[in-house]
């Protein structure tokens, strides 16, 4: 692999850790647990999305194994603006 397709890739890496956090679809959650269960920072994803509560934490890499391994398709990646403060 050329040191040019490393560099994009961490770069595009780098755009998603900043621009999106974690968002379960909660009726769709049956508890398996797999989410958490590959969260490399263990965070419980299995109780955000019981409760239908985006994965907001400081510590949440977004690094997507929650999402990709989700047997069901409960989690999704939504983008976010980090420097909006909702006044306008």
């Amino acid at each position: 692999m050329s040191l040019i397709k490393i560099f994009k890739r961490g770069a595009i890496r780098r755009t998603v850790l900043f621009a999106g956090h974690v968002v379960p679809d909660s009726s769709r959650c049956v508890q398996c647990g797999i989410c958490s269960d590959n969260c490399p920072i263990e965070i419980d994803v299995r109780a955000y999305a019981w409760r239908g509560e985006s994965i907001k934490k400081n510590e949440c890499l977004t690094c997507g194994e929650c999402v990709a391994r989700c047997p069901r398709g409960v989690l999704r990646f939504e983008k976010t603006d980090l420097f909006t403060t909702g006044e306008k």
